[in-house]
């Protein structure tokens, strides 16, 4: 990232300053990005919340960063990174302004500040509950604050975005009518990993994985998104959601609009966002009368976790008696396109599950045919076909790209092997200790949209699952699977039911 040019000078208005993603996520990011040159001292940070304070003990409240989140320090040797001296140069650029984002006169008081510190550019950070994003925008319009005749104004709006089609379709719509698309950053944080970046790479910079990048070759796609924690103190937040809306339209889909996209004109913000919104127009998920056989809900019951005890999921504080709300989805989606006709794509995300693993796994179709006298595979005769050639794009924990593919073992006879090429990104570069969110907070201040939703695309994707979110509503309860275990059995039926497997968590 230092080789990039330093970002403008800007004002950051972060609303809900005071809360746990600032503190774990957006000051840490900052930090990092001061210490890389990304931003200089000509970005300020504002932070608006409801407690008692002062710039002091605004600041005070992030002081422990380095400690917690690096290690640095004088018995740690130094700062190798230079977190410690990039806080002490960020530390007085962070005010605090009292108020309540829902009261119209912490606008005014903005307005103000603004007034009086000369401020030209500005980004507006909603990291607040989905249900203020609209009220916000509208009263940062009504203040005059969303005015670019001095300088940028942008609006970062985290996710949740929208409950289901209707609420998306409408949100845009207040938010579009108080200010432009080219003004709203919608984050997904998901994009702003490397290795996610690197699925564009993988695909457009590499002739010969192209080439072979359609229903010709590709037997099927898995995307999965398994995590090992549980959901912890955010029991009513996560009951009122659910895993499908938390992690499905947004994250998953995502990672299917970037395997799926036709190469673009060219890199820039617009025409990577088309070729995505593209794909997302195109996904065919069920249908109401397919929704009982191609998705799947499960539910965490108690168990054990890399050691770890893992209690039930009902037992959670805040979660409503007789839950219906699913911790494991899985779901079967077709890609309407020339390229991807006829190729099944299977996604799976849940909770408190054996492995914590994001990853692409693209299998090819078997060759059509072998003429191998003696044929073995693996030290035994058979008349079966080889085993498929695969392409893991691992996208977490463990950075990397792999091959399947059948070799040949050394002797006189033809015994064949499954072989496994492998990069792991760690060996090759500098994968420094990062958040996620730099890139996306710098793209916000330079201006480039390239990484964040649009209008369409999000309309889209909650388009694609609502026949699901439909269909769970009205009845029905997600399949009970032990926590630690690789979900429930309905997901493994589902692969069954067209003979293939899922790819074993953390191989």
């Amino acid at each position: 990232m230092s080789a990039a040019p330093t970002a403008p000078a800007a004002t950051l208005v972060i609303f809900g300053i005071t809360g746990d993603l600032c503190h774990r996520l957006l000051m840490p990011s900052l930090i990092h990005m001061t210490a890389s040159k990304l931003i200089g001292d000509g970005v300020h940070v504002i932070g608006i919340g409801r407690s008692e304070g002062d710039d002091e003990w605004l600041r005070a409240s992030f002081e422990n960063f380095n400690a917690e989140a690096g290690g640095e320090g004088e018995e740690a040797g130094g700062d190798p990174r230079g977190e410690r001296t990039a806080w002490k140069s960020l530390r007085p650029r962070i005010s605090y302004l009292r108020g309540d984002m829902t009261d119209a006169e912490t606008y005014k008081q903005l307005r103000q500040r603004f007034a009086d510190e000369g401020t030209a550019n500005a980004v507006f950070y909603l990291a607040m509950a989905p249900k203020f994003f609209g009220d916000a925008v509208e009263h940062l319009a009504d203040a005059g604050l969303l005015d670019e005749s001095a300088g940028f104004r942008r609006v970062a709006i985290e996710k949740p975005f929208g409950r289901d089609f209707l609420s998306a379709r409408e949100l845009n719509e207040r938010i579009l009518a108080r200010a432009t698309e080219g003004q709203i950053y919608r984050i997904d944080h998901f994009l702003g990993k490397e290795t996610v970046q690197n699925v564009m790479t993988t695909r457009f910079a590499n002739a010969m994985i192209e080439a072979v990048w359609n229903s010709h070759y590709i037997d099927h796609v898995q995307i999965t998104s398994s995590e090992t924690v549980d959901v912890g103190k955010r029991g009513g937040f996560f009951d009122a959601n659910g895993t499908l809306r938390d992690m499905v339209p947004n994250h998953l889909f995502q990672l299917l609009a970037m395997v799926c996209m036709e190469p673009p004109n060219a890199f820039d913000a617009e025409s990577v966002r088309n070729e995505r919104s593209k794909v997302l127009e195109a996904v065919r998920g069920p249908d109401a009368d397919e929704v009982a056989q191609d998705a799947v809900r499960g539910a965490y019951t108690a168990g054990e976790v890399a050691g770890r005890p893992v209690g039930d999921y009902l037992a959670t504080p805040e979660v409503a008696a007789g839950s219906r709300t699913e911790t494991y989805v899985a779901l079967k989606l077709s890609v309407d396109t020339w390229r991807w006709a006829g190729v099944p794509f299977y996604l799976r995300t849940g909770k408190a599950l054996s492995h914590r693993d994001t990853e692409i796994v693209v299998t090819f179709k078997t060759v059509p045919f072998t003429r191998f006298a003696r044929l073995k595979h693996d030290g035994a005769a058979t008349a079966a076909r080889l085993p498929p050639n695969r392409l893991v794009i691992q996208l977490q924990p463990d950075e990397g790209l792999s091959i399947d593919f059948v070799a040949k073992r050394p002797g006189p006879v033809m015994d064949t092997a499954p072989v496994k090429l492998a990069f792991n990104y760690k060996d090759n570069f500098d994968l420094a200790h990062t958040t996620g969110y730099e890139t996306l907070l710098y793209d916000i201040l330079i201006g480039d949209q390239t990484l964040f939703q649009r209008a369409d695309g999000i309309e889209a994707a909650w388009r694609a699952v609502q026949p699901v979110l439909d269909a769970w509503a009205a009845g029905g309860a997600p399949e009970p699977y032990t926590a630690g275990s690789a979900g429930p059995s309905a997901a493994d039926d589902l692969m069954a039911r067209d003979g293939r497997a899922w790819h074993r968590l953390g191989t």
